[in-house]
């Protein structure tokens, strides 16, 4: 499984109907959130996601906005009994926003909380897939991430194997995790009957940023690309000012890396009655693109 939950998807100020930015991405069993808007403990109420099995944050930038909601969320998971501990990543200094959390006494919590600063480019290794920082351009130092699944298998061919004079059973299942089999004293090599392996999906989120090189190379055929798009193309002038990015510059850039879908978020409050500029502006230039609302869900299938 790898779906994605948008808990907030405001920019700056939360509105009637949008919190402050934050989504999870549930990897099999396992939650992973970016970014913890204000709210975003309700948020998971709301969707029903659960708690206990997250395992990570990660952060982008201490703007208010994308770390208010991990105070109450911290003392939540230890008031429910949680005992496992949790990560939380960022960029430099996230150990003192931590360490300013507990040592105020804010958050008494039954578990440990373990910081971990990034730098663009710093990979952590997952099973079955990694997580990359990402370089991003906003007006404090921020980091973007991409969510990468190792390559799957190649398509294991039955009827060749069978062609072959291997039985079906335990030899189909030696082949295709990459073993040699005998049969009537012949060797079946692997790639005589798997396929070239497969890619895994990828997801990236820009955080807060103006388009740029390290978000489009992460985003290179990337399955979700959710891009800033806080601002339609007559607010150009102010996105570039405030560090931040149009919807048309954010679909510009998903169709040069040939993103499969673009999600725009961290949509600015000027258009809580009609977000109609922001898409129209994009679908001039990206068919595939949705503008995320909270409590939205995606699940991600594999490429054909």
């Amino acid at each position: 499984m790898l779906k994605i939950t948008f808990l907030g998807t405001a920019g700056s100020l939360p509105t009637p109907y949008r919190n402050p930015p934050s989504i999870l991405i549930k990897k099999d069993s396992e939650l992973l959130m970016f970014d913890c808007g204000e709210g975003a403990q309700q948020q998971m109420m709301r969707a029903r996601t659960g708690m206990m099995s997250l395992s990570s944050i990660f952060i982008t930038h201490f703007h208010a906005d994308h770390v208010l909601g991990i105070p109450g969320l911290l003392q939540t998971m230890s008031f429910q009994g949680r005992t496992e501990p949790l990560y939380i990543y960022g960029p430099e200094k996230i150990d003192v926003f931590i360490q300013i959390l507990t040592a105020l006494g804010y958050c008494q919590l039954g578990y440990e909380i373990k910081t971990v600063e990034l730098k663009p480019g710093d990979i952590i290794e997952k099973n079955g897939y990694h997580i990359k920082a990402l370089k991003t351009e906003h007006g404090v130092k921020s980091i973007g991430y991409s969510l990468v699944e190792n390559k799957r298998p190649g398509k294991f061919d039955r009827d060749k194997a069978v062609s072959l004079g291997v039985p079906p059973g335990p030899l189909f299942s030696k082949l295709q995790k990459g073993n040699p089999v005998e049969v009537d004293g012949r060797t079946v090599h692997p790639e005589e009957v798997v396929g070239e392996p497969r890619p895994g999906r990828t997801v990236v989120y820009s955080g807060d940023t103006r388009p740029c090189e390290d978000v489009f190379n992460a985003s290179l055929e990337a399955d979700v690309l959710i891009h800033d798009g806080s601002l339609d193309d007559s607010q150009s002038e102010w996105a570039a000012e405030s560090m931040h990015s149009t919807a048309s510059e954010a679909a510009e850039l998903a169709k040069k890396a040939g993103v499969i879908k673009l999600v725009l978020t961290h949509i600015s409050s000027r258009y809580t009655e009609d977000e109609s500029p922001l898409l129209n502006d994009a679908n001039e230039i990206f068919e595939n693109v949705v503008i995320a609302d909270d409590l939205m869900e995606i699940n991600i299938p594999y490429k054909k």
